[in-house]
């Protein structure tokens, strides 16, 4: 499997829906074109709506990375302006 170079990461674990993907999107805007952001989220709410709204909004899902504690990472790709 490819590794992923990861630009910024975003951590909303404390914060509810639909704060968690206000968060995210913010910081989605301040990368470039391509680059990959990181989102770290707790399961249930997040884990449904956050990939959902973010591919939505146009952006490129690489993975989500379960990481067996109740949490999980996200890794988006930017696309376009």
């Amino acid at each position: 499997m490819a590794a992923f170079q990861i630009n910024d990461t975003v951590d909303i674990t404390d914060v509810v829906c639909p704060t968690t993907f206000v968060k995210a999107k913010v910081a989605l805007e301040e990368l470039d074109e391509g680059q990959i952001l990181s989102i770290h989220m707790n399961d249930g709410e997040p884990v449904q709506n956050v990939p959902r709204s973010i591919k939505e909004e146009g952006h490129k899902i690489l993975k989500l990375i379960d990481n067996a504690d109740g949490t999980y990472d996200l890794l988006v790709q930017k696309v376009g302006e």
